[in-house]
């Protein structure tokens, strides 16, 4: 018989090839000999200008006596304060998630009517083809939500009578349809997994047509179906927290970069699925719950602020945590005085925590929330100030809703799915050309060498 091959392995040969890689690293200081920005942010950490959007955007400084000063962050959609639209629909007590994929989308709030036929719309599109879940969920379970969220919207291509059809029409047609598709891919997704791997009951809901989208995710993967208004209220907020950033994101850019290219909708969705599942981009609320779980078992009285802020020390030294020197959730790349989202959040979180008598574990995160600033800004050197961001809270939320961490970064993809189409849309009807970036080359020239010759 054949020798079974582990394709996992990192054998020695591999690692040997490595080292090699390693070796080559371009020296830091060369970016800033040939003026290039790392991660195209310049060293102020604001982001270069690639493109022109008008599907949102982010302030966080203002002009004061000529000069630039920081101010509490602003995120705007098409123009209008997301506050504003919180407060409108909380107000008049209503689901915001689709008012706010109608705005993103054509640009300008929906009338009545308009918001009726637009959730009529995604009623009607939320199912997967028939024998789908059987034959490309069940039978292919994967432990990584997102993995199946991407397979999932590649397969979906093969059920599609025109996928590469990329008029403004048809790329509708189908970033609906894959918004309304999304929970359901997730769900079903994890349902089959815990099936599979932990031996829990399969149970597969279908969606209800007249329910919101946060409704909908918690009804379809709750093996009860049941949840509160509460519940279904604040995940409905976090999706429209979630659904769009400022346009200069990572899994925006990619969304337009692959866009650009002229390939389908699905493929440009399944890259941006892969950007968003990196751990620096989607995965930062993971991180939270992680590191606040180790602050419980090491602080031995939380509400002790100067036992507490030792940590938060200890964990910047790198001598603590996960010795990244990182307090996740604190700090953004744009915003330094305030995070909108997490203003916005904040409130619903401490009434979630009320509600589910998890008051002393608010506590904490508040106490986490006001010490970290601080202790970064004494222990790092910072050309900004820092405050805690949306997924500071969002993890808690999610946790405290009884949702699985498994699926707190495929819930970020159910919200910003909403962002990445109306990306797609306007590279369609704006772009025109392949976003092709310049990387300058630092290799020394060098001659070949005949392979006779080398040593």
């Amino acid at each position: 018989m054949p020798k079974k091959v582990d394709y996992s392995a990192i054998t020695p040969e591999i690692s040997r090839l490595a080292e090699k890689i390693s070796a080559d690293a371009i020296p830091k200081e060369l970016y800033e000999e040939h003026k290039v920005f790392r991660g195209l942010r310049d060293l102020e950490g604001n982001g270069v200008v690639a493109g022109l959007t008008n599907i949102s955007r982010v302030t966080a400084k203002k002009i004061v006596s000529g000069a630039e000063v920081p101010m509490d962050g602003k995120l705007y959609y098409r123009g209008i304060d997301v506050e504003g639209i919180v407060a409108g629909f909380i107000k008049e007590n209503r689901f915001g998630y689709e008012e706010t994929v109608y705005l993103l989308l054509f640009g300008h709030l929906p009338d009545a009517r308009e918001l009726g036929d637009f959730r009529a719309l995604l009623g009607r599109y939320r199912s997967l083809p028939p024998s789908f879940t059987r034959d490309s969920i069940m039978k292919t379970p994967s432990r990584d939500m997102m993995n199946s969220l991407a397979r999932g919207v590649l397969t979906l291509y093969y059920y599609d009578k025109n996928p590469d059809d990329t008029s403004v029409p048809n790329v509708l047609r189908q970033c609906l349809q894959l918004i309304a598709e999304f929970p359901l891919l997730a769900a079903y997704s994890y349902n089959t997994y815990r099936h599979f791997s932990h031996g829990d009951s399969l149970i597969i809901h279908s969606p209800e047509p007249e329910l919101s989208t946060a409704e909908n995710l918690l009804h379809i993967l709750r093996h009860d179906r049941k949840y509160t208004e509460l519940e279904a209220r604040v995940l409905d907020l976090a999706l429209v927290l979630h659904a769009e950033h400022g346009g200069g994101n990572n899994s925006a850019f990619t969304t337009r970069v692959v866009a650009s290219s002229g390939t389908d909708t699905y493929s440009t969705i399944a890259a941006a699925l892969g950007s968003l599942k990196g751990p620096l981009h989607g995965g930062a609320n993971s991180s939270v719950l992680a590191m606040m779980d180790d602050i419980k078992a090491n602080v031995r009285d939380a509400g002790d602020e100067e036992e507490l802020a030792g940590y938060l020390r200890k964990i910047l030294r790198r001598e603590a945590g996960d010795r990244s020197g990182k307090i996740y959730g604190i700090g953004h790349a744009v915003y330094s005085l305030s995070d909108p989202r997490a203003r916005l959040f904040e409130g619903f979180v401490k009434s979630l925590s009320s509600d589910k008598g998890l008051e002393e574990e608010y506590a904490l995160y508040a106490a986490v929330a006001r010490l970290a600033p601080g202790l970064i800004a004494s222990e790092h050197r910072m050309y900004k100030g820092v405050s805690a961001n949306i997924d500071f809270y969002s993890g808690f939320v999610y946790g405290m809703l009884g949702l699985p961490r498994e699926m707190f970064a495929p819930i970020f993809a159910i919200s910003r799915i909403a962002g990445w189409s109306a990306h797609i849309l306007e590279e369609r009807v704006s772009g025109g050309r392949i976003i092709r970036p310049a990387y300058k080359s630092v290799a020394p020239e060098a001659e070949y060498v005949p392979l006779t010759e080398r040593g």
